[in-house]
């Protein structure tokens, strides 16, 4: 039997399917897990360090530069493997194309960090870059337990990730006082969570191989270069009225907004684990033609997102100060007024993500290039009048109007593919799309 059947087979000895509920309480939970354990592996840093903040920003510089890349690291394929619902391409190839991205982007990281950093900093960027490859490589994997209804086995893996980098990352920092033996510590202990805990989960529903043809390598880079670029565009939509901020206005500026902004994200984030576990339902209910359902669970999931954030509104009202206060001292409670406007762009950055996302679950790339280019091209002029006119409210006014634009864009082109059918994509691809070789299929963006 092929891998891609394999897949899709559902033998006696297959894990049985857990609900949509469970499966989003599985994922909410490791994911915090996981970030808790990242935002507290800083502090580390900050109270093991002995009298110096040199490996905190040497730290911040790694953490930063291998940012940069990660969107082409990643280049936007695990919104395309989970939403792979007939097995079109094999988890080997999958696996083969992250391990492609993950070393060419790896020597743009490294030549840009010889560029711009210190010649002490190359060590640290390219051990930390290669603690994160690992977890992309998890990713792949988590895709396949994802598609089979399993994201128990990925909530589980992100509370190991998280609980297991922490701790290595503290006791070798602790002892030594070297960062770079600190990040070597956090790169094994993912590497063994990856070869004890997550190969052989993911083992359950497909053998795991590594496998990359040169026509499906290219198939993947073309398909995927339209949501890549969308994906930078939307990175990029609060960079352009933070930096022209800090040009107006000063870096403590900047600074105090993005201290004020940290608390909301709390709301991306639980709109990502809201609609993450359904990007494989979506397309299913899609592609079988049941639009009643489908709209159904886009409302759900809309409402849903409403709803998280008019609840991270209610109580970031009544705490926000005083967890402002907790987390960054008493000289940040005049600026508490920053909050509610954050809240909003954040819900509205949610929305992006989630239309773009969906877009790209029905193959629609094109469609989420221009809504997320739109958005990005938009935040130029609204940075220059909002800013100068409500200063550090502004990156949140221009960020939002930037986003809500974005967002009914890419709602037009959903609302239109779904209008449209599946039927239709179907005979477009037949037309357009004849097999390759290596059973890659020409999809038109």
């Amino acid at each position: 039997m092929s891998e891609s059947l394999a897949r899709n087979s559902k033998g006696d000895g297959a894990p049985r399917q857990l609900s949509v509920k469970a499966n989003m309480l599985w994922n909410s939970a490791g994911s915090m897990t996981y970030l808790a354990c990242q935002w507290l592996t800083t502090i580390v840093v900050v109270r093991l360090s002995s009298g110096s903040f040199d490996n905190v920003g040497l730290l911040s510089l790694a953490m930063s530069v291998v940012g940069i890349f990660g969107t082409f690291a990643n280049y936007k394929m695990g919104t395309y493997q989970i939403s792979d619902i007939k097995g079109e391409n094999t988890l080997g190839e999958y696996m083969g194309f992250r391990c492609f991205t993950l070393a060419g982007s790896f020597v743009v990281c490294m030549v840009y960090a010889w560029l711009t950093c210190a010649g002490y900093a190359l060590t640290t960027v390219a051990l930390f870059y290669a603690f994160k490859a690992i977890g992309l490589l998890i990713d792949i994997l988590h895709g396949e337990d994802q598609v089979n209804r399993r994201m128990d086995y990925i909530g589980q893996s992100f509370m190991l990730q998280g609980v297991s980098t922490l701790a290595a990352f503290a006791v070798v920092y602790g002892l030594t006082q070297n960062l770079n033996l600190a990040i070597v510590a956090m790169l094994v202990a993912v590497t063994l969570v990856m070869v004890l805990f997550d190969v052989p989960h993911c083992r359950r529903f497909v053998r795991v191989t590594v496998s990359l043809s040169t026509k499906k390598a290219a198939f993947f880079l073309r398909t995927s270069l339209p949501a890549v670029i969308a994906s930078v565009a939307a990175s990029a939509i609060f960079t352009i009225p933070k930096q022209y901020l800090a040009m107006v206005s000063g870096d403590a500026s900047l600074g105090i907004y993005a201290s004020v902004a940290a608390p909301a994200l709390v709301i991306q984030m639980g709109a990502q684990y809201l609609y993450g576990p359904l990007l494989d339902i979506f397309p299913r209910l899609f592609f079988e033609g049941d639009n009643k359902g489908f709209l159904a669970l886009l409302c759900k999931t809309v409402l849903g997102i409403i709803g998280v954030a008019i609840a991270c509104a209610i109580v970031l009202e009544f705490i926000g100060a005083w967890a402002l206060e907790l987390l960054f001292g008493e000289s940040i409670a005049p600026y508490v007024y920053l909050l509610q406007p954050i809240i909003l762009s954040t819900a509205a950055t949610a929305f992006l993500w989630f239309f773009g996302d969906l877009l790209i679950t029905l193959r629609c790339f094109w469609a989420n290039f221009v809504g997320n280019v739109m958005a990005f091209v938009a935040v130029i002029p609204l940075t220059f009048v909002c800013v100068d006119r409500w200063d550090m409210n502004g990156v949140s006014f221009a960020g939002t109007g930037a986003c809500l634009l974005g967002a009914l864009i890419l709602l037009g082109f959903l609302i239109h593919a779904v209008r449209r059918g599946p039927d239709r994509l179907a005979r477009r691809d037949a037309e357009k799309g004849a097999c390759n070789a290596d059973g890659s299929m020409e999809v038109e963006a």
